[in-house]
């Protein structure tokens, strides 16, 4: 016991009072049913409480809340470690934030070209060195004859504080003025100062009228010797026509007469106002006057005066091995990897980067390990998938090298090719190595069996889950006759493949795409048939289907001035009228978003309880059984159910609102029954539960079938739009769009539907995915799961690779053609499979 996590008693969401041992120090993976209860254990449970436990050993002021944050139902844990969850959530939504600032190499190259790197002169792009006294002063010589300009000496530049000892140190030391923000002041004065702001002081040296003459020229030697010395290497000119010339002992270009600043890290930061391009602050876009800095990166423009680098030209001009910093960022992990390994240095310079390099190089590594050789160091954090923000996450926790904690992963494999999955769990299994433990909510079937131990939850989902049917190594998990994943494992359950033909209706081409990745790539699609989008992680899938293909095909279809994007022409459009994404993004951000009222279903049954001969009586229209508006709901919570709690240090908080105990309604409309049932208790039932007790109401029974049939018969009618995950918010679109009559010329997109799915609720999507080409239309997938590349009409395989060596089209064609191709990854990965 004393190598375990033994948890007693666990009743959160639908766990049904389990004891469950989880080996310490191994690779654990928590596999069932969608909803029988795994994330409710790993995360709920196991990480809630983990947490809960940081938080009481930190200050008096997060304690305050730990009442309010609840403790898991359960009896007890014992042998928790501190806990680390890597979840699939975006990894950020603002676009400052990137590959290289996330994994933290981009603040390593920061202080690599600091320290290393050589600047050139951005107008004539010679190699710049520092300036002599002697030539600082032939330059300000060569200001016109009768100019009258100061000699100033900048002490502070662009730092926080108040400075009144350094202002009376320069007082002292003789001098009568000085320019405190651009502004000219006298140090007599009582010069006061904010100190949460940033100043720029320059001490006035001198004040002179140009004329030539030695006499000049030497008084000017000395006030420019003596701003060096205050500054610590710069003079600043102001003319009288309140133009500033800088010169820096440091660096200057001679040829061109522009000055530089001091080569420093914040200089490559286009977080810094010192770094970042003055035309669009760093953000790479021509952003829009109004425009919020996370609206969709693909409609703005990039920058004339950067060209998407984000940096200001000064910053650009330094080189290392030739390459500015936004040029290292622009490559692959992949290719970076192997420009840092064939870098050459001086002896002097090695000294000084070697530690540097060693930090960089390891990060690149990790990324490579997790399968993401082909993201490039500049891409946007906002643009990548879950999956990838969940593997960078990881590779940033290998990095730090820690041991002794408890890891707690959803999905990891999610995005990956099974050419890639291997890769990954060779980095889960060094992690165990290194003396953690590593329990993964997983679905894949290779996961599964590299694992240590097996947690199997089920019968079946939600009500009917939340028991452990086995667990124990694979082999022991394959034995036991009750475990429908071992059945699965060990192929006595398979997903059923058809044989079926379905000849195409005609095709949609997509014709020489080139955007990002894709080399002038034509695609067919059958139109009325499942077409699958393969390929390994980075082979340009997701830019060919969702940035060619469907924003093009969404601006033909329903703009009078279409943009087509990323290709020449879409041929064969006009069979088409209708094309939907249904993505994996959120159904809401806040917790009055839930299936109910994103279906439909919401309305109906407010009608029918507004009808009731109670409700009439007592003049209650469908407007009272809202949640969102005054007047029937609970106004403590504003009809939440929830109260969000800022934790400052931590992500928000909501605990159960504690006058209507989560129910979301007031007492008079909850005291309104149908069937013995109040609103409330009608938001808390499951889509199965529901189904039973409207049986006979045929239009909310239409709606609640369709939820069942896309595998969502555990999820709860009210459950909050934020405690679903992508893939479950993915299928409540599915369901309605399936609930809709359809016109049999739609083209619906998804990008990875099994995302959370078991074996048994794969079959169940794709007999949806069926009846939606069996009504005409046309299906699009981009999948890796080899169930429903191998149940698809027709394969379309992108590669070779991933990065700068994808973006081709490597096979197409029915599933057999594509596992007798050769060059094709997946082809062979379907054979393997028995194909």
């Amino acid at each position: 016991m004393g190598n375990s996590i033994v948890i007693k008693g666990a009743r959160e969401h639908n766990l049904k009072n389990i004891d469950v041992e989880i080996p310490r120090d191994q690779l654990v993976v928590i596999t069932g049913l969608s909803g029988s209860g795994k994330s409710s254990l790993a995360f709920d449970t196991i990480y809630a409480e983990g947490q809960r436990r940081y938080v009481e050993s930190l200050s008096a002021y997060a304690r305050q809340f730990l009442d309010q944050m609840g403790k898991p139902d359960l009896d007890s844990i014992e042998g928790l470690s501190p806990a680390i969850s890597i979840e699939q959530k975006s990894t950020s939504h603002n676009p400052r934030s990137t590959v290289g600032t996330v994994t933290e190499i981009y603040d390593y190259l920061r202080l690599l070209f600091a320290r290393v790197g050589r600047p050139h002169c951005f107008q004539c792009g010679q190699e710049i060195t520092a300036q002599t006294v002697q030539q600082m002063v032939d330059a300000i010589f060569a200001l016109p004859e009768g100019m009258k300009f100061q000699v100033l000496a900048p002490i502070v530049r662009g730092r926080k504080g108040e400075y009144r000892k350094e202002l009376l140190e320069m007082r002292r030391a003789g001098y009568v003025r000085a320019r405190v923000d651009g502004k000219l002041v006298d140090l007599a004065d009582d010069i006061a100062l904010d100190k949460q702001k940033k100043h720029t002081i320059e001490i006035v040296v001198d004040r002179l009228v140009m004329k030539p003459g030695d006499a000049l020229m030497r008084r000017l030697a000395d006030s420019v010797e003596a701003s060096l010395k205050l500054s610590g290497g710069l003079v600043g000119v102001l003319t009288d026509e309140g133009k500033t010339l800088l010169y820096s002992e440091n660096l200057a270009c001679i040829r061109c007469g522009v000055s530089y600043p001091e080569v420093t890290p914040r200089i490559f930061s286009f977080n810094s106002p010192h770094g970042a391009c003055p035309a669009c602050d760093g953000i790479g876009y021509a952003v829009t006057p109004g425009c919020p800095e996370d609206e969709d990166l693909t409609l703005l423009e990039l920058c004339d005066v950067c060209k998407g680098a984000r940096l200001r030209p000064e910053s650009l001009a330094v080189k290392v091995a030739g390459k500015s910093i936004a040029a290292v960022t622009e490559l692959s992990v992949r290719a970076a990897a192997d420009f840092f390994s064939g870098l050459k240095f001086t002896d002097r310079e090695l000294v000084i980067a070697h530690r540097i390099l060693k930090e960089i190089r390891e990060r690149l590594g990790f990324l490579v390990n997790v399968g993401l050789d082909y993201l490039t160091l500049d891409r946007t954090a906002a643009t990548l998938s879950g999956g990838e923000g969940q593997r960078i996450r990881l590779a940033t926790q290998i990095g730090s090298g820690l041991v002794g904690v408890l890891y707690i992963l959803d999905e990891p494999s999610i995005g990956l090719h099974q050419r890639d999955n291997r890769r990954l769990l060779q980095t889960l299994l060094r992690l165990r190595d290194l003396g953690n433990t590593v329990v993964v909510v997983e679905h894949d079937a290779e996961t599964m069996l590299a694992a240590d131990h097996i947690v199997d939850m089920g019968p079946g989902a939600g009500s009917h889950g939340g028991h452990v049917i086995a667990q124990g190594s694979p082999k022991q998990v394959m034995d036991d006759p009750r475990s429908l994943t071992g059945q699965y494992l060990r192929g006595t359950q398979t997903v059923a493949v058809p044989s079926r033909h379905r000849k195409p209706k005609g095709f949609l081409s997509v014709v020489d795409a080139r955007k990002h990745n894709l080399k002038g790539v034509t695609a067919k699609i059958p139109l009325g048939l499942l077409t699958c989008v393969t390929g390994v992680s980075g082979s340009g899938k997701s830019t060919l289907v969702l940035e060619v293909l469907f924003h093009s095909l969404s601006q033909l279809l329903y703009h009078k001035k279409p943009k087509i994007d990323g290709c020449k022409e879409l041929r064969g459009v006009s069979a088409l009228d209708k094309v939907i994404d249904i993505d994996q993004s959120p159904i809401g951000r806040t917790p009055r978003s839930n299936p109910a009222t994103y279906t439909g279903l919401f309305g109906y049954i407010r009608d029918l309880f507004s009808n009731l001969p109670e409700s009439r009586m007592r003049g209650y229209k469908p407007g009272r059984y809202s949640f969102n508006v005054k007047g029937g709901r609970c106004e403590a919570c504003q009809g939440d159910g929830l109260i969000k709690i800022e934790m400052h240090f931590l992500p928000d908080v909501y605990v159960t609102c504690e006058v209507c105990k989560g129910q979301r309604y007031n007492r008079e409309t909850l005291e309104i029954l149908h069937k013995g049932k109040s609103i409330a208790d009608i938001l808390n039932m499951t889509v199965d539960d529901a189904l039973e007790f409207f049986e006979h109401i045929p239009l909310i029974k239409a709606k609640l079938q369709t939820l069942h049939d896309v595998g969502l018969h555990y999820v709860r009618l009210g459950q909050s739009a934020t405690t679903l995950s992508g893939g479950e918010a993915q299928r409540v679109k599915l369901s309605r769009e399936l609930s809709k009559r359809a016109t049999g010329r739609t083209m619906y997109i998804l990008d990875e539907p099994t995302t959370g799915l078991h074996f048994a609720d794969v079959q169940r999507l794709l007999d949806v995915l069926d009846r939606l080409v069996e009504a005409g239309n046309t299906v699009l997938v981009i999948e890796h799961n080899l169930d429903v590349i191998r149940n698809a009409d027709w394969i379309i395989d992108l590669g070779p690779d991933g990065g700068d060596r994808g973006g081709q089209i490597v096979a197409e064609g029915p599933p057999e053609d594509i596992a007798a191709s050769k060059r094709s990854y997946t082809g062979q990965v379907l054979k393997e499979a028995g194909l």
